[in-house]
Formats: C-alpha cells, sequence, structure tokens
C-alpha cells in the first residue's frame, strides 16, 4: 500500500461526505490518507482485525468467502465511489474479517484510520447517515446473491454473468473463477459452457469465452 499526497477533491465524490460541515470535513480529509494498491493485493483476510475504512476512488475489489466445501464464493464486489460493508459491519461491531477482500485491480483509495471512523459515528448525524445508508443498499444486494444460488437456475445465471463481464465480446475467466462467482462447482460450469458452445452461442479458448451469438444467450438471460 503506497500513500500519495494528501487532497481534499475526492470528498465530493462520495453523496453524503460533501454535506459535512467545514470542520469535520477538515478532520475526515487531514486524518485520512489517499493511497494505490496493486492488483492482486489482499487487502484483508479472516480473522484480521480491519484498521481502516476504504472508500474507493478508482478500480475494483472483490469480496470472496471460503464455502465449508472447500469452493470460493463471490459475494461482491466494491467498486469507485463505494466502500466495502464487511469492513464497516467489522468496524462498528469490533470484531474481525470473516472474508476476503482482493483488489482485482491496481486500485486508488481513502484510507480512513479505525479512530477517525469512531469519532466521526459518535459526533457526526451526516457521516452515520453516509455509513448505514452504504451499508444498507450492499445488504441488499448480497440478499440477492443469496436468493440468486438457492432459487435461480444456473444456465440463466451463468449466461447473465457472462453478458455482463464480458468485454468486447469477450470474457477472460477461467471454469473455475466462473464457479466461484456463481456459488457452484467447476465441473457444473464446465457441462454448461459445452451446452451454450453446442448451441452456437459461444466459442471456447484457454482462460476465455467468446460470445458468437448475443441474442441466443441474452435470450436464456431474459428468462
Amino acid at each position: 500500500m503506497t500513500a500519495l499526497a494528501k487532497t481534499d477533491d475526492w470528498i465530493d465524490r462520495f453523496d453524503g461526505l460533501s454535506r459535512l460541515e467545514p470542520g469535520l470535513r477538515d478532520v475526515l480529509t487531514t486524518r485520512s490518507q489517499v493511497v494505490r494498491i496493486p492488483a492482486d493485493t489482499v487487502i484483508f483476510a479472516p480473522g484480521k482485525s480491519p484498521d481502516n475504512l476504504l472508500l474507493l476512488l478508482q478500480g475494483t475489489v472483490r469480496v470472496q468467502q471460503l464455502a465449508e466445501s472447500g469452493r470460493e464464493v463471490v459475494l461482491y464486489r466494491v467498486t469507485a465511489g463505494e466502500s466495502c460493508v464487511l469492513t464497516t459491519a467489522c468496524m462498528l461491531a469490533y470484531e474481525d474479517h470473516t472474508a476476503e477482500g482482493v483488489a482485482e485491480t491496481e486500485i486508488t483509495a481513502v484510507a480512513i484510520p479505525r479512530s477517525v471512523f469512531d469519532d466521526l459515528v459518535a459526533s457526526s448525524k451526516e457521516f452515520r447517515n453516509f455509513v448505514f445508508r452504504a451499508y444498507s443498499r450492499r445488504i441488499t444486494d448480497l440478499f440477492h446473491v443469496i436468493e440468486d444460488i438457492a432459487f435461480r437456475r444456473m444456465d440463466i445465471r451463468l449466461a447473465q454473468k457472462i453478458i455482463e463481464r464480458a468485454d468486447t465480446g469477450v470474457l477472460k475467466a477461467t471454469h473455475a473463477q466462473l464457479a466461484a462467482e456463481l456459488g457452484t462447482a467447476r465441473e457444473v460450469i464446465s457441462r454448461q459452457l459445452a451446452e451454450f458452445q453446442r448451441r452456437g452461442w459461444i466459442a471456447q479458448s484457454r482462460g476465455a469465452i467468446e460470445i458468437l451469438d448475443c441474442a441466443g444467450l441474452r435470450g436464456l438471460a431474459e428468462t
């Protein structure tokens, strides 16, 4: 983690923080740091207590958990303009992380130390509102993940994921990575991709899936 030069223009990128009174804005900007974290860095891990709340300015953090079966399950991603609900929960409850956060790309973020977080949660209604609004939105997203894993057909979810994450028609991901995304076994993904390929919707190569028939794939995704 590399600290960058201090700047206060980041605060206006986060709805809610821009409404803090000047004295509290100064506390937040002078006692926090803008940091850069390389891609593939493990930012937090199970059993570790958070020292900072990260507000993302650029990049993506993947939050994942190791299931009892040994499979990784992607819970959600944190992108620019967001914070991590798991870290927020741990800081509020003074508990350790129960999942892992990994920088999918190089990220730039604001690191708010625990002491500053505690002070502002206790003293500022606007800061509390900012924290709990973000918390509420992400909890809703997590319920959707649980609902998808429990109730929705895998072929539909896989088609949606390919369309969602394909960049210029190509998704760069292994079968194991897609299995982690969707909370299932690699073998299930491999069988379903083979069926998509049989239908002429996709072509597969090592570590990549190319969309050949977007209309066909989208027809399943929108079922």
